[in-house]
Order: C-alpha cells, then sequence, then structure tokens
C-alpha cells in the first residue's frame, strides 16, 4: 500500500526523460516550478530592499531618523530638503556635473577607439594583426601595476587633470575582445561586396559594420559609461584639487570615510523658499549614494535587451 501510495506523488515530481532530447530541454518538474519563482522573489528581495531603505532614508525628516535610530525602514514625514541641501550648488553639485562630463566624453572616446582598433583586429590580412592581438591578450594577465601608471601620467603632464580620469582607462582589453568577436561574426561577403563597389577601410566600417553592430556597440558603450562613473580610484591618485573630485571619491570620503565634505559643500542649509528644515547628515549620505545610482538605474533598462545579443554571440563567434 505504500509504495502505491508514493508513486502519484513521484508521478508529479519526476517525468520520464526522452533520451534524444538534452536535460535543459525537459519540462521542469514541480519542485523547479514552484522553486523558481521563490528564488527569484527572494533575489529581489534582497537587490530591493536596500535600495528601498537608503530612498526612504534620504527622504525622512531628523525626527523620523532619530526615532528609528537610524536607517529608515516605515517612511514617516517625508520631505526632499537632503536633495535640495545637495543640489543648491557646492561639493556635491561640481562633483555631480563632473561626473556626468567625464562619463560622456570617457564613453565617446573609448567606444570610438574601441571600434577602430577591434575593426583592424578583426580584419586577418591586417597589419601586424597577430603580434597586436597577442599584446592586447597579454594584459589579460600582467597589469602595470599603481607606481608605473602614476609616473607615466606624471610625465605626460595629467596629473590635477581631468585626463587622468580618462587616458589610462581609455580602452578595456576584455570590450575589445568582445567587439572583435561579434565584427568577425560579419559574413565576409558583405565586406567583400562593399570593397567591389570602391568603398575604402573606413566607409565599410561606419556604412556596413557598425549598423549591423549597435548591440555589441551599446553593451560595450554601457560598460565604459558604468566604469567611468562608479571610477574614484583614479580620481584619488592623480586628482589634487578637490574641486575636481567626480561625485564617487566625494561618496567615498564623506560615508565610507566618515570625513567632513570639503569646504564649499553649499552650507547643506535649507532652501527658505521650500520652506524646508534641514536634513539630518544620514539623510544626507543616502541621498548622495542614490544620486550615484540612480543614472545606472536609468540607463540599464534601454540596453539590456541588446545583451544576449551584444555579448553572448560576440563571445561565442570568437
Amino acid at each position: 500500500m505504500s509504495s502505491q501510495a508514493v508513486k502519484p506523488v513521484a508521478a508529479l515530481t519526476r517525468r520520464p526523460r526522452n533520451p534524444e532530447r538534452p536535460v535543459w530541454e525537459e519540462e521542469p518538474t514541480l519542485v523547479g516550478r514552484v522553486g523558481k519563482p521563490v528564488v527569484l522573489a527572494v533575489v529581489f528581495l534582497a537587490v530591493a530592499f536596500p535600495l528601498y531603505v537608503v530612498v526612504v532614508t534620504s527622504l525622512s525628516t531628523t525626527e523620523a531618523v532619530t526615532r528609528a535610530g537610524g536607517l529608515v525602514v516605515v517612511p514617516r514625514d517625508l520631505t526632499i530638503a537632503a536633495y535640495v541641501q545637495l543640489l543648491s550648488g557646492g561639493v556635491v553639485t561640481r562633483a555631480l556635473v563632473i561626473s556626468a562630463l567625464i562619463t560622456a566624453v570617457g564613453t565617446a572616446f573609448s567606444l570610438l577607439i574601441t571600434m577602430l582598433a577591434a575593426y583592424g583586429l578583426s580584419r586577418p590580412g591586417s597589419l601586424w594583426h597577430r603580434p597586436l592581438l597577442f599584446i592586447v591578450l597579454l594584459t589579460f594577465l600582467f597589469g602595470p601595476g599603481i607606481i608605473p601608471s602614476y609616473l607615466l601620467v606624471n610625465s605626460l603632464g595629467l596629473i590635477d587633470s581631468y585626463g587622468s580620469l580618462i587616458l589610462p582607462t581609455a580602452i578595456s582589453a576584455f570590450n575589445l575582445i568582445v567587439m572583435r568577436a561579434f565584427f568577425m561574426g560579419i559574413p565576409g561577403e558583405l565586406i567583400d561586396s562593399a570593397r567591389i563597389d570602391g568603398a575604402g577601410e573606413f566607409a565599410v566600417l561606419t556604412r556596413i559594420v557598425m549598423p549591423l553592430s549597435k548591440a555589441v556597440v551599446a553593451v560595450v558603450g554601457l560598460f565604459y559609461a558604468v566604469g567611468y562613473w562608479n571610477a574614484f580610484f583614479n580620481a584619488m591618485l592623480y586628482l589634487n584639487d578637490n574641486s575636481k573630485w567626480p561625485l564617487q571619491l566625494v561618496l567615498r570620503t564623506y560615508i565610507v570615510q566618515q570625513q567632513a565634505l570639503p569646504s564649499g559643500a553649499g552650507g547643506v542649509t535649507s532652501s527658505p523658499a521650500l520652506g524646508l528644515a534641514p536634513a539630518p547628515g544620514l539623510a544626507i549620505k543616502m541621498a548622495i549614494v542614490v544620486l550615484a545610482v540612480i543614472p545606472v538605474l536609468l540607463v540599464y533598462p534601454f540596453i539590456q535587451k541588446h545583451f544576449t545579443k551584444g555579448v553572448i554571440i560576440g563571445a561565442v563567434k570568437g
């Protein structure tokens, strides 16, 4: 009787496998169908809840922060005083503009030289194709080190300039290899037909290759943009002037190291026109975190649809 009672349960959780199909193409079991949404829900909460707490705390008043004893989970008496104080001028506003400009200029410059290098390395008959590709691959194993990098930047006269935040990281070997692999997947007949029609290499790149590579360009561009936006280490090494700090360095100094913001932080006083009381220090810190995270969250949904085609296909065909 016990074996007969167990059979219906086993039939629900286990299905006969078709030997002609791979395991991952089989229909999921009952445990798989129930467990997948549970795991996804747990992962979503693990990601969304900290962000929710940060946003709520940044919108809280001094009384709400004091009542909660720190980070606020239940919103009460919400106010935008922290954002008004941060964006009214001073270090945070200036750092936000600097980070946006560095990200825009750096991403455009990095995309340009990455596309040119990837196209050249994707053509088998290009000059010094294999030695240059070997040098690029070698950078995966050996880095230049902090001291040689600093000496090079110093010798180029880039200390305390925004060029030191862009040029040392202008090209990523990983992004170059991904884009090269994608370019190699473009049918050679298209390129040959364009050359027969009299198109040069630059015309082939701009009129044939690039229109077919929008996915990988979008993905690599997002990689570069997030890298420039989140970078703080180069600024900490090469920038001596506090007025040139990007937002991430301000974030590290004020929140991680618990130091006071440099002079000119806007005084963090409330706006009389809006009648807002001064925000607590914890709300200001969380507001800086929100300002640092929002741009990536706004850009990512527009690029996410290109990830599978731009990276996975490029990597497989490489």
